[in-house]
Parts: structure tokens; sequence; C-alpha cells
């Protein structure tokens, strides 16, 4: 059938079968050159790339000649553009260690302090935070997961276990424990792409606002909330957390009582 879905190991393949990610793709050893070229110098030297000049400009030649290597010695360990960039996303993982669990609650961090009941969401706050802190640093890496498949990088996947055992302990399992997690994966994604993304100076805001509030008949509720004007970013943030963590510890509730 035309529309016939491959199966998954397949679509998850190259042309010649090798799987497409790096990461799920051995890694090989170069033999010549002092230092020898490894993934991790390779992804810090992209880091760096991406840091001065962002996605476009990067190139195999460029990340060669930062590495000081000719182009074939770079192709050995690397296939494409893609491998590149997934290295160096995962390589800005490694900038800081995840927090440990209860690390938030011993420092006496957060709302839930003290509250032995609560002291996940502090963890999972924590764990958010840095996270969000991490892209908005390298704001070249905060657009690359809404066009990429999921992080599957030693370092990024650190970040997840953590992530994901805090939810456990607080006694999410299932598809409530995958969801939960998505939820708040897309949460710190969407907040910290947005927010390299927009690039709205203030008199345009404040301009496109008036122009709302001038037709307020057809918006009256934005021309209200000054939608336009707000440029709160930590603060919508943290809010949206709150929220998405209140939604989370109901749904405990209702477990914990019996409910669906």
């Amino acid at each position: 059938m035309g529309n016939e879905r491959k199966p998954r190991d397949q679509r998850k393949r190259g042309k010649d079968g090798e799987a497409q990610s790096i990461w799920l793709r051995p890694g090989r050893t170069s033999t010549r050159g002092e230092p020898p070229l490894t993934r991790a110098r390779i992804g810090t030297a992209a880091v760096a790339l991406l840091d001065e000049d962002g996605i476009d400009r990067l190139t195999m030649r460029r990340l060669a000649d930062r590495l000081a290597v000719v182009a074939p010695s770079l192709y050995w360990h690397v296939e494409t553009k893609d491998d590149v960039i997934d290295l160096a996303v995962d390589a800005i993982f490694g900038e800081a260690e995840p927090p440990a669990a209860g690390a938030a609650t011993a420092a006496g961090t957060g709302a839930a302090a003290g509250d032995p009941a609560a002291d996940w969401r502090a963890d999972v706050a924590a764990v958010l935070g840095t996270w969000r802190a991490v892209l908005l640093r390298h704001p070249w890496a905060a657009a690359v997961p809404a066009r990429r498949k999921p992080g599957i990088g030693p370092r990024f996947l650190a970040w997840m276990e953590v992530l994901q055992a805090t939810l456990v302990r607080a006694g999410f399992t299932g598809r409530d424990l995958l969801a939960a997690t998505w939820a708040l994966h897309n949460h710190v994604l969407g907040s910290a792409s947005t927010q390299v993304a927009l690039d709205v100076t203030e008199e345009e805001r404040d301009t496109a606002q008036e122009r709302v509030r001038a037709d307020s008949d057809r918006y009256p509720t934005l021309a209200a909330s000054d939608y336009l004007r707000d440029d709160d970013w930590d603060g919508t943030f943290a809010a949206g957390l709150e929220f998405l963590l209140d939604g989370l510890q109901a749904r405990l509730a209702r477990t914990a009582a019996g409910g669906a």
C-alpha cells in the first residue's frame, strides 16, 4: 500500500541501514593526531562555534579548522551537521551537574522547603530552572529541540533520569509518569525557545499593545491584560511551572484517593 508506514526500526535508519542518531552508532577512535579527535572534542568545539555565530553559519569546514584537522578526519567521527549539533547539545548539558534528589529542599529553597510531602516540587523546579539557564546561555540550543528528535545523549539523559526519578519518588507511575515528564519537558523547552526566538523591541511591544487597545471591541481580553507588553520571562516561567506542579500534585491526590 502506498501509505503503509515502515517498521519503526527502518524509519530510524539511514540509507545504508545505519542508525541515524550519532548516539545510536558506535564511536570511532582516531589513531593519529595529538590530541586524538573524539566526540567530546568535536562537541566542545562545535559549542564554541555555535555560541559565536549560530547554527546557520556552522559548517564542517569551519569546525575542522577550529579543531586543526582536515575534513576527512572529522568525517571519520561525524557524518552530517546534524551529528555535530547532537554532540553540541549534549555537551552543554555537561556544564552543570543535575541537582541531587532532595538538594533543593535541603538548601531551603522553593515553596516546598521543610515540607517532606512536597519536596519533590522543589527538586523539579531546581532541575528545570538549571536546564532553562543552560539553554539561555546557548540560545542556538533552545531552538534545536523543536525541530529534532528527543535528546538521547548521555549528559542530557542524566538530567532526564533525575527528573523522572524525582517524579517516581513523588508517586507517579506508568502513563502518568510519562505524561508528567513530557509536560515538564515541553514547558522548559517552550519557554526557552520562545524567549530566544522573539526579537521584539519595547517600542514594538508598546505600539502593538496600543493597536490592540484601540480595537478593544474585538480583543477586549487582550487589551485589558496588557498581553503584548509582557516580557517577564522569568516570572512567567516560574508561574507556569507552579501551575503545572499544582496540577501534578492534584493528580497524585486523585490517584491516592482511588480516582482515575
